[in-house]
């Protein structure tokens, strides 16, 4: 073989491999995103697809036929207001809740582009997402708070004149000083940069829910990540005035 046609030997072998390269991660799946629009297609045992399928149809419906002043979006935390807490202090203001468990921001993003929109007009947007990103993606802060943000957009897009209550990620785990209090922390930084005080409104209830050694009672959360009843009271009797105020 002479020098020449070695060379361009040696050339085709290496484009084919460069080309068989760019294929092989075309075709590769795409890891889960926080800032990707993504429907649920994980089976937990604890809620099907098709169930999760199923609460998104309802949100549509009301979407699309109810009247909606506040509406409420996130994952299992905004899903599982108590009952009667919710009556009180959510229902007289026309409230509807979208919040669906095991969420992230990827999904809810989905959600709302396929269809949780819908019709309404709300002039209050309660947000409480991306604790999922941390715990189920594995996300880090950053990544995270680029999930939220990308939430906040999409809600601001929807609804360019509704006013946003943008929730500070609730602190997990029991102990104060474990890795994942730390990364809600980092994460809570973030995105308080989005309030603006305008439409954007930052409140950071998570404090409330702690003792003052910084750790997590089972009182409050009994599985240290989903609030109880009494937690859920915290909840709203720090959120309401202001939820309240910014209806005004």
């Amino acid at each position: 073989m002479t020098l020449y046609k070695k060379n361009l030997a040696q050339l085709c072998i290496g484009i084919s491999l460069a080309l068989l390269c760019q294929l092989s991660n075309a075709l590769s799946p795409i890891p889960p995103s926080g800032t990707t629009p993504t429907k649920r297609t994980i089976e937990y045992d604890w809620m099907s697809v098709s169930a999760w399928d199923r609460m998104h149809a309802e949100d549509v419906v009301v979407a699309q036929y109810d009247q909606v002043d506040v509406l409420f979006v996130g994952d299992s935390i905004t899903a599982g207001w108590h009952w009667p807490i919710w009556e009180k202090n959510f229902k007289p203001l026309k409230a509807a809740n979208f919040g669906i468990g095991g969420d992230n921001t990827g999904n809810v993003l989905w959600r709302l582009q396929h269809g949780a929109v819908g019709t309404i007009q709300p002039k209050l947007i309660v947000v409480l997402i991306g604790v999922n990103n941390i715990g189920g993606l594995q996300e880090s802060p950053e990544q995270a708070a680029a999930g939220v943000t990308k939430v906040v957009q999409q809600l601001q897009l929807a609804w360019p004149n509704s006013k946003i209550l943008l929730n500070a990620v609730f602190p997990f785990d029991q102990a104060s000083n474990s890795d994942n209090r730390s990364k809600v922390k980092k994460l809570n930084k973030i995105i308080a940069k989005l309030g603006d005080n305008k439409t954007i409104f930052f409140k950071d209830y998570g404090p409330l829910l702690l003792q003052k050694d910084g750790s997590i009672s089972p009182d409050i959360m009994a599985d240290f990540l989903h609030p109880t009843a009494k937690g859920y009271q915290v909840w709203a009797d720090a959120m309401t005035p202001d939820i309240q105020q910014l209806l005004q």
